[in-house]
């Protein structure tokens, strides 16, 4: 077995687009278990964009509790963490940020959104709270939005925008630069650059075996354990019927 390479890469669009047409619990169950991470699923974190998929490449924000120091440190209008992390993101891109789970803080509302907006970004996801959903869906952001909750809070007392592109966690997950995140009405999952195009390859096979087995099921009538999970000799007949094999 070749040696994997844990050095970030950019993963293109044509990934992302079909990161779009499988489902978390199957990607979850690849990066679980093909990867080893343990932790790629956010928990907490849902869906407040009924019906829309989200695949991007991550844009990392983190929030930390105010302080003097610290706010007279990263404070500096349009220079500041949080207008930074934004600048990042355009077509392809997702905000995520990591406001240590505070479940009615909001990241941002629809003045600061805007310039996600004018991106042409993808979405946005938090373990925190987002707020002027409505704004955001009136005015046609364009933002596939997650997060723990909604809110008329901002950030503060909680939590202020204090570092930008670095390595964070949301959910409980782990989220670098780059990262792609995925997510259904599953919720949303993680899976690292380095392994991108590696998972999308095994999901999609995963995916066709099942639906294989699916049919199967239905057209011989008999209960699914028969040929549920897929047994090597299934999936090779599965590759057959498609002409990989």
């Amino acid at each position: 077995m070749a040696v994997r390479s844990f050095k970030p890469v950019h993963v293109g669009d044509e990934i992302l687009e079909r990161f779009r047409r499988v489902p978390v619990a199957t990607i979850w169950s690849c990066v679980n278990k093909q990867a080893g991470v343990s932790l790629p699923y956010m928990e907490g974190v849902r869906s407040f964009s009924p019906g829309k998929r989200l695949a991007g490449r991550a844009r990392t924000l983190r929030f930390l509790p105010p302080r003097p120091d610290i706010d007279s440190e990263t404070k500096r209008g349009e220079d500041s963490p949080e207008y930074r992390a934004m600048a990042r993101c355009g077509p392809g891109d997702v905000l995520v940020a990591d406001i240590m789970g505070r479940r009615y803080a909001a990241i941002g509302g629809d003045v600061k959104l805007l310039q996600m907006k004018m991106n042409g970004a993808e979405g946005l996801v938090t373990d925190g709270a987002i707020r002027d959903l409505e704004v955001l869906e009136e005015e046609n952001y364009g933002l596939i939005v997650y997060a723990q909750d909604r809110t008329p809070y901002g950030g503060q007392p909680w939590a202020e925008p204090a570092e930008e592109n670095g390595d964070i966690q949301c959910g409980g997950a782990l989220v670098r630069p780059g990262d792609v995140i995925v997510g259904d009405g599953d919720g949303v999952v993680v899976v690292p650059s380095w392994f991108a195009a590696e998972c999308i390859d095994w999901v999609e096979e995963h995916e066709g075996s099942e639906s294989f087995v699916k049919r199967k099921i239905l057209e011989e009538g008999v209960r699914p354990g028969k040929y549920y999970p897929p047994s090597e000799e299934t999936k090779a007949e599965y590759r057959r019927s498609i002409g990989k094999q």
